[in-house]
């Protein structure tokens, strides 16, 4: 069976605080938002609105059925009048508490759902340097792949049912999964980042053999013959498409799932080395502190706090 790169990568980048849930933004009205971590991950349900994110010159115009992607970045603001004076997030949402205003309130000029992701680790950057500062899904044929998934967890934020809170969750995920490939696929060629290599048969399949089996002993000579290219011009075009060369891609990618281990396997430090293709634990921790800049034993006694995720009215800039 051929290796799933991307659900490889996030069932390894798991969020571990995320809020989901649905917001309703009234009619000549601007909402601000602040510097946010992590993955904001919504879709417009009804309406329109416009995303204004600190920096871009040029708001984006979302219609009913639209996506978009924020990954970590700046201020952002969601409008339904361009000339309206933003409000705090904040204060809309303590007003709202303070009044017993539903989150899917009659007479919003527009609604959204989703979710807000963050991810571990020191090398989330694997994924989200590959994202611009805006992701927009407008495509029709895109907005169809995502019908079902917009539609229950509206459902679900909407007409609240016991357990509706987990479902609302593993659909907000689902939509980011939905969202990633689609933009992988509109993108496909123009982008540069580990994302955009699963679109290249060779680089992907290269990527597919040190995910497979990542304690194999893997040279640049030994991968760039088993996808059938040279070795000058497999580095060349890895680094290029990827942002870093071969073997130091193998080296983060062995780190991060020695990260995993450390944390959720029991197995010793040793046997965790040998498993990822180092001849010795010193060999390991090397790399291990040059990667993750701490040593092997101090990482698995950090402790990670994590945040219960949550159904919201306010989930477009909660978290």
């Amino acid at each position: 069976m051929a290796v799933d790169l991307l659900s490889d990568l996030l069932s390894l980048l798991k969020p571990v605080s995320y809020v989901s849930g649905g917001f309703g933004v009234g009619a000549s009205v601007a909402i601000q938002w602040p510097q946010h971590d992590g993955i904001k991950c919504y879709a417009v349900v009804s309406g329109r609105c416009w995303l204004r994110v600190a920096g871009i010159a040029e708001p984006v115009l979302l219609s009913a059925g639209d996506c978009y992607l924020l990954p970590p970045g700046p201020a952002f603001s969601l409008a339904t009048d361009l000339t309206a004076t933003p409000v705090d997030f904040a204060v809309v949402l303590a007003a709202r508490r303070l009044n017993g205003a539903a989150p899917a309130a009659d007479g919003e000029a527009c609604y959204l759902v989703g979710g807000h992701f963050l991810l571990v680790g020191h090398q989330a950057d694997l994924l989200l340097s590959s994202l611009p500062p805006i992701v927009h899904i407008r495509k029709e044929s895109d907005r169809a792949a995502m019908r079902w998934s917009l539609e229950r967890m509206t459902e679900e934020v909407r007409n609240p049912q016991p357990g509706g809170a987990l479902i609302a969750q593993q659909l907000a995920y689902v939509m980011l999964v939905q969202a990633l490939r689609l933009h992988l696929a509109d993108a496909a060629g123009t982008g540069v980042g580990w994302l955009f290599a699963l679109a290249d048969k060779q680089l992907s399949a290269a990527l597919s053999c040190t995910h497979d089996d990542p304690g194999k002993a893997w040279t640049l000579q030994t991968l760039a013959k088993r996808i059938g290219m040279s070795r000058s011009i497999f580095a060349l075009r890895f680094k290029d498409t990827v942002g870093t060369p071969p073997m130091a891609y193998l080296t983060r990618w062995r780190m991060l799932l020695g990260c995993h281990r450390l944390k959720n396997s029991g197995e010793s430090i040793a046997q965790i080395a040998a498993a990822l293709g180092y001849e010795s634990e010193g060999a390991f921790g090397k790399a291990f502190r040059r990667v993750q800049r701490c040593s092997p034993r101090q990482y698995a006694r950090q402790t990670t706090s994590t945040k219960p995720f949550a159904l919201v009215e306010g989930g477009p800039g909660m978290a």
